[in-house]
């Protein structure tokens, strides 16, 4: 093999990390959402059409119209609405063990919110099952203050 050869085919390789940071302040919506899970409560938004949104949208998504002005307690038992079940989750998953990720609409709540069900097993999992929330042993003021969601009657 020629020099010109080794030199045509020798691999150049360069690391690139592709990635959008920003920090985004959370407003009167979020931020009293998730002061309220930090103290193990959910609360969600009415809009002048009555509906309550959960997570809250600042803005109603069917009219554009502000919703800040009513928060409404809701669940911390729900209805699973969807679901996909992991059996074997990643290492940026938020469980070790399988789980399914699932749309839970809360006891009060018009809409659905994504997080995750620590059934134990795929075969518990239902669409129209009852859940409710199993708080974080710590909380702090995040998504993952809510733990997962667990079956209801289950500890």
């Amino acid at each position: 093999m020629s020099e010109a050869t080794a030199a045509e085919t020798e691999e150049l390789c360069a690391t690139h990390v592709l990635e959008y940071a920003y920090k985004r302040s959370l407003g009167p919506v979020l931020g009293r959402f998730f002061t309220g899970l930090r103290d193990r409560r959910i609360e969600g938004v009415k809009t002048a059409q009555g509906r309550v949104l959960v997570p809250p949208a600042e803005y109603d998504p069917s009219s554009g119209e502000s919703t800040c002005d009513e928060f409404i307690a809701v669940g911390p038992g729900g209805v699973v609405t969807s679901w996909a079940w992991v059996s074997q989750p990643r290492t940026s998953h938020p469980l070790d063990r399988p789980f399914a990720f699932a749309l839970v609409q809360l006891d009060g709540a018009d809409t659905a919110m994504l997080h995750v069900v620590d059934a134990g097993e795929e075969a518990i999992m239902s669409t129209g099952m009852r859940v409710t929330v199993r708080w974080a042993e710590e909380t702090s003021g995040c998504i993952q203050d809510i733990a997962s969601f667990v079956p209801e009657g289950a500890s």
